[in-house]
C-alpha cells in the first residue's frame, strides 16, 4: 500500500464549510486520491500551547466534540457537527514519541476539535468515520521546534496515520477584515510574491528558508503578523522525512488575501 504523504493545509474562512470556493472543491476531492488513513493527527493553529501556561496537549478523548471557535458567523455553521471518533491509544503513542525527542506534551481527555480541524475534514471525510487527535502547536516557540516536532511525529506515517499541518500559507486578518473583498477577490502582489516564494524555495528544497520566511521572504510580516497560522506547515514539513520533498497540491485565492495552498511532503 502506497505510505501517506504528510499534508499542510490553508483552511481559510470556517465559511469555507458552507462557500463554493476552488479551495472547497479541491478538498472535496482530496480524500479520493489518498490511500484510506488508519487515522488522522491534526495540528491546528487554533490549538496554542501558548494560551494554555505553555502546556502542549493531544486531544484523547474516544468522542472528541466539535467546536465552534468563531463568532459573527450564519446559524448554519453553528450547527454543524464533525462527529469522527477520537483515538486514546493514539494520543498516548504521540506523547511517546515526542517524549523519546524531549518535547514534552500531555493527553486532555477533554478538549474537542477546533475549526482548523473540522473544516477541512467535513469536505476530505464527510463520513466522519476515521478517527481523529489534535495536537497543538506551541507559537512562542521556534519554527525549528515545530519541524523537529513533526521529525519525531514521522514514524506514525509507517502506522498509516495520516499528519495534517492545519493552517494558512498567508494570515493578516486585520487586512482581510478592513478591505472587505468579495470571495473571488484577486490577490494583491504582496499576497502572491509570498506565496510565490515560497513555493519556489520548497521547489528548491531550501528547508531553512521556508522555516524563516516570514523573515526572508517579500512582504513576509505583512502575510503573517503573528506566526500561529504557518507553524503547522512546518509540523508537516518535518513529518515528511528525508530527504525532503514537497508538493503544492492546490493554489487559490480566497478573499484577495487568504491563500489557500495545500502542500504534501513525503
Amino acid at each position: 500500500m502506497r505510505r501517506l504523504p504528510s499534508l499542510f493545509l490553508s483552511h481559510g474562512s470556517p465559511m469555507m464549510a458552507l462557500e463554493p470556493s476552488p479551495a472547497r472543491t479541491f478538498l472535496a476531492g482530496l480524500g479520493a486520491g489518498l490511500p484510506r488513513p488508519q487515522a488522522i493527527l491534526v495540528v491546528s493553529a487554533h490549538h496554542d500551547a501558548a494560551y494554555q501556561g505553555g502546556r502542549a496537549t493531544v486531544t484523547a478523548s474516544p468522542a472528541p466534540p466539535t467546536i465552534h471557535d468563531f463568532g459573527g458567523f450564519p446559524d448554519e455553521l453553528f450547527a454543524m457537527r464533525y462527529p469522527a471518533p477520537g483515538d486514546p491509544a493514539l494520543a498516548a503513542r504521540v506523547v511517546e514519541l515526542l517524549a523519546d525527542h524531549g518535547l514534552s506534551v500531555t493527553a486532555d481527555p477533554d478538549r474537542g476539535l477546533d475549526h482548523g480541524a473540522w473544516v477541512p475534514l467535513s469536505l476530505i471525510y464527510p463520513d466522519a468515520d476515521i478517527p481523529v487527535v489534535q495536537l497543538s502547536i506551541a507559537s512562542n516557540a521556534s519554527p525549528e521546534w515545530h519541524y523537529a516536532l513533526g521529525q519525531a511525529l514521522a514514524p506514525l506515517r509507517d502506522d498509516n496515520v495520516l499528519i495534517v499541518g492545519s493552517g494558512s500559507i498567508t494570515h493578516n486578518l486585520r487586512a482581510l477584515f478592513a478591505a472587505r473583498l468579495p470571495i473571488d477577490a484577486p490577490a494583491p502582489a504582496w499576497v502572491s510574491d509570498f506565496t510565490d516564494w515560497i513555493a519556489e524555495r520548497m521547489v528548491a528544497g531550501a528547508v531553512d528558508d521556508v522555516l524563516h520566511g516570514v523573515e526572508r521572504a517579500p512582504h513576509g510580516r505583512d502575510n503573517h503578523p503573528t506566526p500561529d497560522h504557518i507553524l503547522p506547515l512546518f509540523v508537516a514539513m518535518g513529518a515528511g522525512g528525508a530527504p525532503f520533498k514537497a508538493e503544492r497540491l492546490h493554489h487559490s485565492i480566497t478573499y484577495g488575501l487568504l491563500a489557500m495552498d495545500v502542500y504534501a511532503f513525503d
